[in-house]
């Protein structure tokens, strides 16, 4: 069990805190509840961008960095559909620089154009390198559109497209600040070696004087009832012809979310999978395959991605992966097997509930979704999950019509 306080400054600011006196460290994690599902779709992009801006100096403190690196501290961030994240860790004795350096980007960034230019092009060059000039690169660049036609999940992370990013300009970047980046709409995490009556103090000392700001009301358009297949067909230069199939599926908040983790792990995580071992190993038809969650807070996506032997024809392997999805909606998983991928969930987790930084940032997402003890239920909800309960979701999901598939043909 985790355990933590949590206390609420007068500006909004949610403060976490969580004692862990194995190492003499400390994490400061900042959540803001921002990420590209609040993005203008005619500017989208912006919720990452701001993850490069964030570093590029605030009003009082014009390099974030150096501070931080003469104190042993390390930083870093992510964005995501739903989320931002900014996180730094540091020798506990040293814990006010990361109040000092991390209050300052909240209370202000220096928005320089020199920095907004440079962080575009940081940003333009990571949108071609990762997603335009590799191999599968855009491939959620394709498959989001086509699985998502209304809901802001229907573009990537990075954005829907270059000019996205290089025609941002000043206005609409501290427009975009000054509506997500308060306390109002930002969790903080501290956790380590730590006194708690310190941290708070230490919290409303730094934090506490910044303006709470206009709280964030989120209104996202709903994603409406798929009832057809849809695919899309892509000649590339590829080295393997590749599938991706994809089924919307529930957000993480409901109840369906665990089994159908549980189902993505049966059917393609590691090994000992069926997808590997059926397709595989047995028969030569992928070189690899896998299946995952899109892991999003609303609705989200079950997906399926393999690269085929060559050779093999494109129809043969789509038929034989939607087989073993059948085969999921046809009989009960047996206990046994659905007692391993349990086990490995679990193993998996409890590792990561060892490592102070992985703790910080899951009691801030847990907060997130509405209460940071959610995390430790955790366990227990996967634990529950029946055979039943496997066989009920996937008989919801693996319907022909609700399938959205991509195919890169090698040229």
């Amino acid at each position: 069990m985790i355990r933590f306080n949590k206390h609420t400054l007068s500006n909004g600011l949610r403060l976490i805190i969580h004692e862990d006196h194995t190492l003499p460290v400390a994490v400061l994690n900042v959540l803001y509840d921002v990420g590209s599902r609040d993005e203008n779709p005619e500017k989208t992009g912006f919720a990452h961008l701001f993850e490069h801006l964030m570093f590029g100096g605030s009003i009082n403190i014009p390099s974030y960095d150096e501070p931080l690196q003469r104190v042993g501290g390390e930083n870093n961030a992510f964005t995501s559909n739903d989320l931002t994240n900014y996180y730094i860790q540091i020798p506990s004795q040293n814990l006010e620089t990361a109040f000092w350096l991390e209050s300052d980007r909240m209370l202000g960034l220096a928005f320089s154009e020199k920095s907004l230019e440079v962080q575009i092009n940081v940003v333009m060059e990571e949108f071609k390198q990762r997603y335009l000039n590799q191999p599968y690169g855009d491939a959620w660049l394709r498959l989001r559109p086509l699985a998502y036609k209304e809901h802001p999940y229907r573009w990537a992370t990075i954005g829907k497209e270059l000019a996205h990013i290089e025609e941002a300009k000043m206005d609409d970047v501290k427009a975009f600040f000054h509506k997500h980046y308060n306390p109002s709409n930002a969790i903080l995490v501290i956790a380590g070696d730590i006194n708690p009556e310190e941290v708070i103090n230490l919290s409303e000392k730094w934090f506490g004087p910044i303006p709470s700001g206009q709280k964030y009301i989120r209104s996202l358009p709903k994603e409406p009832e798929q009832k057809e297949t849809r695919k899309e067909i892509i000649q590339a230069k590829v080295p393997l012809d590749a599938l991706y199939m994809a089924f919307p599926i529930p957000g993480k908040m409901d109840r369906s979310y665990y089994s159908l983790d549980l189902i993505s792990d049966i059917l393609g995580k590691g090994s000992s999978s069926r997808l590997f071992q059926n397709l595989v190993k047995n028969q030569s038809i992928f070189s690899d395959i896998h299946s995952y969650l899109s892991n999003d807070i609303d609705p989200g996506l079950l997906v399926i991605e393999g690269k085929l032997v060559k050779g093999v024809q494109l129809e043969l392997a789509e038929e034989l992966v939607w087989n073993e999805l059948q085969k999921l909606t046809q009989e009960l998983v047996p206990e046994t097997e659905l007692t391993k991928v349990k086990n490995k969930f679990e193993s998996t987790w409890v590792y990561s509930q060892m490592n102070l930084l992985d703790k910080a940032i899951n009691l801030a997402y847990y907060e997130l979704l509405g209460d940071a003890g959610e995390i430790n239920l955790e366990l227990e909800n996967y634990r529950k999950v029946q055979p039943e309960e496997i066989f009920k979701t996937a008989n919801t999901i693996f319907q022909n019509q609700r399938k959205s598939v991509l195919i890169y043909q090698a040229n």
